[in-house]
């Protein structure tokens, strides 16, 4: 693994190989496959575990912003009293994850399943077939209304939660067989967050934007009493 990623030096840093190994010593997955993404804050691999294929997202120790981060999450109720400290603000990012995945997994919406989470690595199911699941920025759904209206479904299902996305966008949403599939909710928080009405707001404004992008008209407004 370490021989077939060296150019990911930025990724790869000793105590995240340590924490690769041990997880694969657990059996979450068997090795890396080959990177899907690179994100803002992490590098996304596929890997395979138990036959099937999973996908690993480590966020980077070294070249991540975490004091965007630390200012996203210190409003955050369930992360009071975190220090501006990289790795613990790092870490914190990925626990959120994982803690957002796991319980709107549980609660049945199209997000994918956690699998594991440890320090600044979190497995996750992989969403796709043979390759990752479009995001919806380059593959349009061929029935937009349809697709809104099983939008709309689990949006409800996140509100009634209690959680707001905080940046849903094109990027963070795949269409897999038609069907929305909502991601990387590393900056999904609690309506108790002070700034979730603002969070909501942006995700509505840009979600409106992209559907009168592609044909149906909406505003935010509209798109708010829908849910």
């Amino acid at each position: 693994m370490k021989e077939k990623f060296k150019t990911l030096q930025d990724v790869f840093d000793l105590y995240t190989e340590k924490n690769l190994f041990h997880m694969m010593g657990q059996g979450h997955f068997d090795g890396l496959e080959s990177p899907i993404g690179v994100g803002k804050e992490a590098n996304t691999f596929s890997a395979i575990r138990k036959g099937k294929r999973v996908l690993v997202k480590i966020y980077r120790l070294q070249t991540c912003d975490f004091n965007r981060m630390f200012e996203n999450l210190r409003t955050d109720p369930r992360f009071d009293g975190l220090k501006r400290k990289r790795r613990k603000v790092v870490f914190a990012w990925a626990k959120r994850e994982a803690s957002n995945l796991s319980k709107l997994g549980k609660m049945g919406m199209h997000t994918p399943k956690l699998i594991a989470h440890r320090d600044n690595i979190v497995v996750m199911q992989f969403i796709g077939d043979d390759g990752p699941a479009p995001q919806v920025v380059s593959q349009k759904p061929k029935k937009p209304k349809e697709f809104l209206k099983r939008l709309i479904v689990q949006m409800k299902a996140m509100h009634k939660a209690g959680m707001v996305h905080g940046d849903l966008s094109p990027f963070n949403l795949l269409n897999w067989n038609e069907k929305p599939y909502i991601i990387d909710v590393s900056q999904t928080t609690s309506f108790q967050n002070p700034n979730a009405e603002d969070l909501l707001e942006r995700d509505l404004r840009v979600m409106a934007a992209f559907f009168t992008k592609i044909g149906v008209k909406l505003t935010p407004q509209e798109l708010k009493d829908k849910l």
